[in-house]
């Protein structure tokens, strides 16, 4: 086994909670609550739904031991099809958190897999469950920069995300490290390797090839602690991706993710950022607009044009957003849902957005995403934004107490004021040392009452 999989396994595998930053815990419990938030908004739409029934149709679980209960359903299935379910609702609600350098997602797989996994072993802790989350994210970051700079196409998270899927389940099912090895070889060669831009030019329910990561990673834990082999995965052994792990364990990526402010495309939201702040400082309603122009990067340029006719373009689209923000002031679900995809006023306005590639953006990602927003008043007057970088990320950061409101916002329509508070105190209780996960667990798995 190479040394520095040695490096990477002793890390997954025998880093303790108290070895990992207080800040870093606490952003991992910011995340979760995040992810979670998103999960169960994303309940009652179609892609959940059907990712539900297929897990009930395709991935019952013949053995127990090897079974869970869907989030916020409670049927049991196996826990790849728990996880898979539960990582494909949240994928369709695009909302949920990310991490620039990666170009994509890392908590839409490690929270449905630490949900599912937790159903086949013992409690723990609640600051083994924060340790286990961070890392996750640790191994799937630095897989998806390894990918991305060593393969000429723009792959969806699930083609790396699906390792950081096996850190979480080989830590907590107590892999040895030859086992992990061979599972993040699996993993890798059977993760998804979708490609991105083609999902942006044509928008529906795959998204981000997360759900098919989440389901991957599980399946692969499995299959190695049954003896299966596939090692190595070339995104951590291959020379070339070494400089991407040298500083595993130092730099905590989970301190670096983004909290999404709207369920859209985070391509968007420095356009969205960039109009709403121009409105509220002049005071402006959308009928004082005649015109707004947007400069973004290249793949934010690509993103949906015009009006779309589902959700899954609603949520991809950037003229649609930004108007959206103009004639609202907010992007919720009711907006990229059912008679939000027909207002006339969001309409009328797209109608006046106009959207440009401008190449300091283009080369400023993926390490940012900025742009800038010029608006003509219909009094002729123009207004610019300067460039703006999208809010949530370490560049403009979100506060806690707002992280809890996103949450409540997207929580309490479905499972009610009371049980969303009770999740939410939980989540931020796994950063207490006597805590344990099961206080959390029990809110996790049962169908919202109707």
């Amino acid at each position: 086994m190479a040394d520095r999989f040695q490096k990477i396994a002793h890390f997954t595998l025998e880093t303790r909670a108290e070895d990992i930053p207080d800040s870093t815990l606490r952003a991992a419990a910011r995340m979760t609550l995040d992810t979670l938030g998103i999960t169960i908004g994303s309940g009652p739409m179609s892609a959940g739904v059907i990712a539900r029934e297929t897990a009930m149709a395709l991935y019952d679980a013949g053995d127990t031991a090897y079974s869970a209960r869907m989030m916020f359903d409670g049927r049991r299935v196996s826990a790849a099809g728990a996880a898979y379910a539960a990582a494909t609702q949240t994928d369709n609600l695009d909302g949920h958190d990310g991490y620039n350098p990666t170009k994509g997602h890392i908590g839409v797989v490690v929270i449905p897999a630490l949900a599912a996994v937790a159903e086949t072993i013992g409690d723990f802790t609640g600051p083994e469950a924060l340790a286990a989350i961070t890392v996750g994210y640790e191994i799937a970051g630095r897989a998806g920069v390894s990918l991305h700079n060593t393969v000429s196409d723009y792959h969806t998270s699930g083609a790396w995300n699906a390792l950081g899927v096996v850190a979480v389940a080989a830590r907590l099912r107590g892999l040895s490290e030859d086992q992990m090895r061979q599972a993040m070889g699996i993993a890798e060669y059977h993760g998804p390797r979708s490609q991105m831009m083609r999902e942006i030019a044509n928008p529906t329910m795959l998204h981000d090839g997360s759900g098919w990561g989440a389901l991957v990673g599980i399946s692969s834990a499995v299959l190695a602690e049954k003896g299966f082999t596939g090692a190595p995965a070339i995104t951590i052994e291959a020379d070339d991706v070494e400089p991407y792990w040298t500083d595993l364990g130092q730099f905590w990526q989970m301190e670096h993710q983004y909290v999404k402010p709207y369920p859209i495309c985070r391509w968007a939201h420095a356009p969205i950022d960039a109009t709403r702040a121009l409105m509220r400082d002049h005071s402006l309603s959308h009928n004082d607009i005649a015109s707004i122009r947007v400069n973004t990067f290249h793949e934010s340029a690509c993103l949906f044009q015009g009006m779309p006719d589902d959700t899954s373009k609603a949520q991809y689209s950037l003229p649609f957003a930004v108007a959206t923000i103009a004639a609202y002031g907010r992007i919720g679900v009711e907006h990229i849902t059912g008679a939000g995809l027909s207002d006339p006023l969001v309409a009328s306005i797209v109608d006046r957005v106009s959207v440009c590639e401008t190449e300091r953006h283009s080369n400023r990602f993926p390490k940012n995403r900025m742009a800038d927003v010029s608006i003509t008043l219909k009094d002729g007057r123009i207004l610019e934004s300067g460039d703006v970088h999208a809010r949530g990320g370490p560049e403009s950061p979100m506060e806690d107490a707002e992280v809890d409101e996103k949450f409540m916002d997207f929580a309490a329509p479905s499972l009610g004021s009371a049980r969303a508070s009770t999740i939410r105190d939980a989540v931020w209780g796994l950063c207490q040392p006597g805590s344990k996960f099961s206080h959390l667990a029990e809110l996790l798995y049962d169908a919202p009452k109707t």
